[in-house]
């Protein structure tokens, strides 16, 4: 079993930044992909961006392109989620997710994904 611990949302003002934390343990994170998805109230949960094990591959859609950077820590266990320019249509619940894997792959199903964290909320003021 691997847990995954979100943490870094908040409140912030349209155009500010926030960056979210997914600390992973119970299995060595290095070898999963690993990815960030966001669910708005009332609405299915999407993709937001996914990374490869060693980091090399990221993937992101086409919303958050440009404003968002997935980056990750192996040595730390850590993901993280850099948000710039923020916009209200970016409010959401934030949830990583982890998918044991072969080198240089990145996933954007939901279902491809073996393990979930609890969600961290992003609240973003007009």
């Amino acid at each position: 079993q691997m847990q995954l611990v979100e943490s870094g949302g908040g409140l912030v003002q349209a155009g500010g930044s926030l960056k979210l934390s997914c600390a992973a343990s119970g299995r060595t994170s290095g070898s999963y992909a690993m990815g960030w998805f966001r669910q708005a109230a009332g609405k299915e949960r999407e993709f937001v961006a996914s990374i490869s094990r060693s980091g090399g591959s990221v993937y992101y859609v086409d919303a958050v392109r440009g404003r968002f950077t997935i980056s990750r820590d192996n040595a730390k266990n850590t993901v993280y989620l850099q948000m710039n320019s923020l916009k209200p249509e970016d409010t959401a619940v934030y949830y990583c997710a982890s998918k044991l894997s072969v080198p240089g792959a990145t996933f954007r199903r939901a279902d491809n994904y073996d393990y979930w964290g609890q969600g961290t909320q992003v609240t973003v003021s007009p």
